[in-house]
């Protein structure tokens, strides 16, 4: 076999791999922090567990599709398949450990202590296994089917992301051993009461009971296993029908190749050779868990009701430019008055971009509304806005992406639901993911047709606009307006926009664009003037911007990134890019707006928008960033940056090994919480102009 690799660069970059299965580590850190409350310590550990399950379902099952190629495609760093895929189960063995441990030792006392108590049926006295029976009898049993494999029976097809019990069961007449899968019914609660107050894993519960499922029978021994398949998929270019397309692959996904088996630790060596057998999984893709599997699973404890467990709840603040907007005109008014930011969760996604749709529905001089949908929620505004603009015989236009991974199958329901309505439903490209988050609105005038736009970092959906940190961008400007139309016009239409003329969009002008201002800034350092590059995004993975990011530092320019998750560049590598520091917050709300500032003299240019610096973003996916022109908002968002950078609480700063280490604040430092300084900066906003303290959303 022979390795291809473009260019020599295994020692100026980090694997990406690796670099995401850091951030996880990250969260381990907090779901160790005891200063955070419990109910937030469970919440960093059921993250890192379903960031996991994608992880391998998506970045572990590529790779293991290359080495089963024999195509050795080195990564940046110079890993082959086989050796990243060595790497990473080195370091997803240790981070497990690190979990179980956590759980055993930490999470699950904690929770003991404040009367949550996890336990086994060994554990519970004879009225309480009594109950528990009962409980069994009538709420489990029903659900369960055992599936035994017997010579005329092949291996039963097991599902990714679902628990199973393997048992193997002797006919003490006979002798006779078969072995079978029972199904940890999805359908039912994860904890199930004893009634007193204890609770129980339902699959200990389904393993002390197992004599009922097979009557008569010896059960030799019982083990729980979960599967974990390749999910991700393609689309051909040239499909004809997008939507058919999508739905095809879909029921091609839950049938995907198994590239991880979780078992416990208690697993014999004959239980795991069946399961790898009937699975085709090797010796290299299997997981012994020392605990409980599946920790993604802990809602059902989240959502009781114990609010001192949990961080206070702290609703976003009106956003103060529409403390008085009353009215749909009032709000549309406040718009063509000038530019204004909205920063979510700490300012309301509902007092900001779910008004503005239900003004566009209900203002009678509101003629046409169009938007793109990555993500939404069934609790959202927007799409009974849609629908009320159809009714009213108003243009209205929804882009919906089919393809956003792992909500294909929901964005796939509320379409139809659109186009049933009569609403104007378009699924974009089999080759671009439209990624963008934005919305335009035509409304008549005393002086004629206006635009009004809104241009964001998230998605528009409620439930997460609680818990994620996005910015977005409120503007009447006439030429984002026009470019905004164009962009649409394209994605709806056919054709190429000639030019933009304030937006960045990819795949067309944006990663130039960003690359000329980041050269830019580099020229001007060497010249001798102040220059300072500020990026704050999710993930920075794409070579080429990483390269000019180098060449910018070696010119003297400073460079500060604030990288949630992923990031391949070495910071702070003499003759390379000792002026770029890099950090990563991670704390109650996910990090989640890209924002992107170029500082030369007394100049700034700041861009926010939808795309992070990775290939898929700058040259496969339709992705917008837009300009924030007026000082003042720029002075927010420079506030934005330097609390970031002051953050002594929950922030993480990358060294040159790609080791990240958690800050610690010095005895001249003051504290300082990124986050919640910007939750009171929003709150004493809103209160100089006048408006209530918060409102709900």
């Amino acid at each position: 076999m022979v390795a291809v690799t473009s260019r020599e660069t295994s020692g100026r970059l980090l694997n990406r791999e690796l670099s995401t299965l850091e951030y996880n580590g990250r969260l381990l850190d907090l779901a160790a922090d005891e200063s955070l409350p419990l109910f937030e310590r469970l919440k960093m550990c059921r993250f890192f567990s379903s960031n996991l399950d994608e992880f391998f379902m998506v970045r572990v099952a590529g790779l293991t599709e290359q080495e089963a190629a024999g195509i050795v495609v080195r990564s940046a760093d110079g890993l082959t398949p086989r050796g990243a895929l060595a790497a990473i189960r080195e370091r997803v063995l240790e981070l497990t450990a690190r979990q179980s441990k956590l759980w055993k030792k930490h999470l699950s006392p904690a929770l003991a202590a404040e009367g949550i108590l996890i336990t086994n049926a060994d554990e519970l006295d004879e009225g309480e296994r009594r109950v528990l029976g009962e409980g069994f009898q009538r709420e489990i049993f029903p659900v369960l089917t055992p599936l035994a494999v017997s010579p005329g029976q092949r291996f039963p097809y097991i599902s990714g992301l679902t628990l199973s019990l393997g048992v193997l069961a002797r006919d003490p007449e006979t002798g006779e051993e078969r072995f079978a899968r029972v199904k940890v019914p999805e359908g039912l609660p994860r904890f199930f009461s004893a009634g007193t107050g204890k609770l129980l894993m339902l699959e200990d519960v389904i393993a002390h009971f197992l004599d009922r499922l097979f009557p008569g029978m010896e059960i030799v021994e019982r083990s729980v296993f979960r599967v974990t398949r390749d999910a991700d998929f393609e689309v051909s270019d040239d499909a004809d029908d997008l939507l058919e397309a999508v739905e095809q692959e879909l029921q091609r996904r839950r049938f995907g190749d198994a590239v991880r088996l979780e078992v416990s630790t208690s697993t014999s060596r004959g239980m795991l050779e069946r399961l790898q057998q009937g699975l085709g999984v090797g010796d290299d893709q299997v997981y012994e868990i020392h605990g409980p599997l599946d920790l993604a699973d802990l809602d059902q404890l989240l959502d009781l009701d114990r609010p001192e467990l949990a961080a206070p709840l702290s609703p976003g603040a009106t956003p103060a430019r529409l403390v008085h907007a009353k009215e749909p005109r009032d709000l549309f008014d406040e718009i063509r008055r000038g530019d204004f930011l909205v920063h979510q969760p700490y300012e309301s996604f509902a007092g900001s971009f779910e008004a503005f749709v239900r003004a566009a529905a209900r203002d009678p001089d509101v003629i046409a509304m169009k938007t793109a949908v990555y993500r939404t929620s069934g609790d959202s505004p927007l799409v009974p806005a849609l629908i009320a603009l159809a009714e009213d015989g108003k243009q209205s236009v929804c882009l919906v992406e089919l393809k956003a991974r792992f909500d294909e199958h929901r964005n796939i329901e509320w379409s139809r639901a659109l186009e049933q309505a009569g609403v104007h439903v378009v699924y974009g490209f089999a080759d671009l993911k439209v990624h963008a988050k934005m919305t335009l609105v035509v409304r008549r005038e005393s002086d004629g047709l206006r635009r009004y736009v809104h241009v964001g970092t998230g998605n528009y959906h409620a439930v997460t606009a609680r818990s994620y940190e996005d910015l977005s961008l409120f503007t009447a400007d006439p030429e984002i307006a026009e470019d905004v139309a164009a962009l649409f016009n394209y994605l709806t239409g056919f054709g190429r926009p000639e030019r933009f003329r304030k937006i960045l969009v990819a795949p067309f002008n944006l990663r130039a664009r960003l690359i000329d201002r980041i050269r830019a800034a580099g020229a001007a350092a060497a010249a001798g003037t102040k220059a300072r590059i500020r990026i704050k995004l999710n993930a920075l993975t794409d070579e080429t911007v990483i390269e000019e990011l180098y060449a910018a530092s070696e010119q003297g320019a400073r460079i500060e990134i604030v990288s949630r998750s992923i990031c391949m560049l070495r910071p702070g590598v003499p003759g390379m890019s000792e002026n770029v520091q890099v950090r990563s917050i991670v704390g109650r709300y996910l990090e989640h707006s890209r924002v992107y500032a170029f500082e030369i003299g007394d100049e700034t240019e700041i861009f926010l928008g939808s795309a992070d610096l990775m290939t898929r973003n700058l040259d496969r996916r339709v992705e917008v960033l837009v300009p924030v022109e007026q000082p003042r908002l720029k002075q927010e968002l420079t506030a934005v940056f330097d609390s970031a950078f002051a953050d002594t609480e929950s922030s993480w700063e990358l060294g040159a090994d790609g080791t990240w280490t958690r800050r610690k604040r010095s005895k001249e430092e003051r504290a300082h919480g990124h986050q919640l300084n910007l939750q009171r900066r929003a709150k004493a906003r809103s209160r100089r102009a006048g408006g209530p303290r918060t409102r709900s959303g």
